[in-house]
C-alpha cells in the first residue's frame, strides 16, 4: 500500500478519544489505589482493566494499519516503526522514574536511600530496553519488572504481542485467528474466575508472566480479528456513549466480595471478552463528528500514550505523601490527587510536543 492509499483510508478519531479516556481512568485508579486496603474497596475498582482495553485497541489498530502492507514491508521495517513509536516515551518515563526514585523520601520505601546510584542507573538502562529486570534488581521492593516506572510491564507484553503478530500470526486466516481468539478467551475466563480478577502481570516469575500473557493474547488478537471482520454501523454520538460505557465498566465496584471472588471474575471476563470489543466496534462505526468532538478526540488520543508513560513517576510522590501521613482520607487527598492528575496531563502534553514528536521525527530519518 502506497502513501496515497494510506491517506485515503478512513481514520477512527473515536478510538483515539477512547484511548485518552482510558488513560485518564488509569491515572485515577492509581491515585485511589493507595487509599484502599486492597482490591475489594478501591474506589476506582476495575481501573486496571483499561490495560486490557489498550491491548484490544492495539490489536485492532495493528491489523487495520499493517495487514495490507506486508507485500511492501519487511519484518525489520515493521519493528523500526514500532521502536520509533514506542521507545522514546519509554526512555523518558524511565528517566523521570529514576529522578523520582532518587528524590523520594517515604516510610513506605525506607531502604531506597541505601540503593547505590550505580544500581539505580543499571535498572534505568535496562528499563530503556523495556526488558524486565530480575527480582535481584528490585530496588523498590514491590517485585515489579520496572521498579522505576511500574506501567512498563504492559509495554513489555505489547512488544511480545507485536513480535507474535509480525513473525507468525499475521499469516493466520480469519478461521485460524478465530480459533486462537476462542482458546485465548477460555484461558482468560479461567484465569479471571479462579483468581477473582485478572490483576497482575508485572513480576518476572512464572505465575505473573502467565497472567501477563493471558491478559495480552486474548484482547490483542481479538482486536486484530475485529479489524478483519467488522462491518461498521453508524450510531449518533458514538464517542459519548462509548466513553460512558467504558467509564461505567472501569469504575464499577468490586462484584461479589471476598466470599465470592468468582463473581468478580465472571464480570471481568464479560467486560474483556464481550464489552470491550463491542465498544471498539461502535467506535469504528461512526466517522462523522462535530469539529468540537474531533478536537477533543484528537487531543485525548495524542496525550494518551505520553500520559500513560509519565504519570506514574508523579504518582510515586503522591503514594509517598499518603504513606507519610497515615490515616489520610479521600476527602483530604482529593485536592492533591486532582493536582497530580492535572499535572500529569500537562506533563504529557509537554512531553508530546517538546520531546516525543521531535525524537520520533529524528528516529524516522535515522531508521529510514
Amino acid at each position: 500500500m502506497n502513501n496515497n492509499e494510506l491517506a485515503t483510508r478512513p481514520h477512527y478519531p473515536i478510538l483515539d478519544g477512547l484511548r485518552g479516556v482510558a488513560a485518564i481512568i488509569v491515572v485515577t485508579f492509581h491515585l485511589t489505589e493507595p487509599l484502599a486496603t486492597g482490591h475489594l474497596d478501591n474506589l476506582v475498582n476495575h481501573g486496571y482493566l483499561a490495560v486490557d482495553f489498550f491491548f484490544l485497541l492495539s490489536g485492532f489498530v495493528m491489523g487495520y494499519a499493517y495487514d495490507s502492507r506486508w507485500d511492501k514491508m519487511t519484518i525489520g521495517s515493521f519493528f523500526k516503526r514500532r521502536i520509533e513509536r514506542l521507545q522514546p516515551m519509554v526512555v523518558l518515563g524511565m528517566t523521570l522514574g529514576a529522578i523520582g526514585f532518587y528524590f523520594t523520601d517515604s516510610t513506605l520505601w525506607p531502604l531506597i536511600h541505601t540503593v547505590p546510584v550505580w544500581k539505580m542507573l543499571i535498572v534505568m538502562l535496562i528499563g530503556y530496553t523495556i526488558l524486565p529486570i530480575p527480582l535481584s534488581l528490585d530496588i523498590r521492593g514491590w517485585e515489579e519488572m520496572h521498579p522505576l516506572n511500574s506501567v512498563g510491564w504492559s509495554l513489555f507484553f505489547e512488544y511480545v504481542a507485536n513480535i507474535l503478530y509480525a513473525v507468525w500470526i499475521r499469516k493466520f486466516s480469519k478461521t485460524a485467528l478465530g480459533i486462537l481468539v476462542l482458546i485465548a478467551a477460555i484461558a482468560l475466563a479461567h484465569l479471571a474466575i479462579t483468581n477473582g480478577d485478572v490483576s497482575g502481570g508485572w513480576t518476572l516469575n512464572v505465575p505473573q508472566v502467565r497472567i501477563g500473557l493471558t491478559r495480552t493474547i486474548y484482547p490483542f488478537f481479538a482486536g486484530l480479528l475485529l479489524s478483519r471482520i467488522a462491518k461498521p454501523v453508524q450510531i449518533k454520538n458514538a464517542f459519548l456513549w462509548c466513553s460512558l460505557l467504558l467509564a461505567i465498566v472501569l469504575y464499577m465496584p468490586r462484584i461479589g466480595g471476598a466470599g465470592n471472588v468468582w463473581m468478580n471474575g465472571i464480570y471481568e471476563s464479560v467486560c474483556i471478552i464481550i464489552v470491550f470489543p463491542f465498544i471498539v466496534y461502535l467506535g469504528t462505526g461512526s466517522l462523522m463528528q462535530s469539529q468540537t468532538q474531533n478536537r477533543i478526540c484528537k487531543f485525548l488520543g495524542e496525550i494518551s500514550y505520553p500520559l500513560y508513560l509519565v504519570h506514574y513517576p508523579l504518582v510515586y510522590f503522591y503514594v509517598a505523601w499518603i504513606s507519610n501521613n497515615k490515616g489520610t482520607t479521600i476527602t483530604q487527598a482529593w485536592p492533591y490527587a486532582l493536582l497530580i492528575l492535572t499535572g500529569a496531563i500537562v506533563l504529557a502534553w509537554a512531553a508530546l510536543k517538546w520531546y516525543d514528536e521531535p525524537v520520533r521525527k529524528w528516529l524516522r530519518k535515522k531508521l529510514g
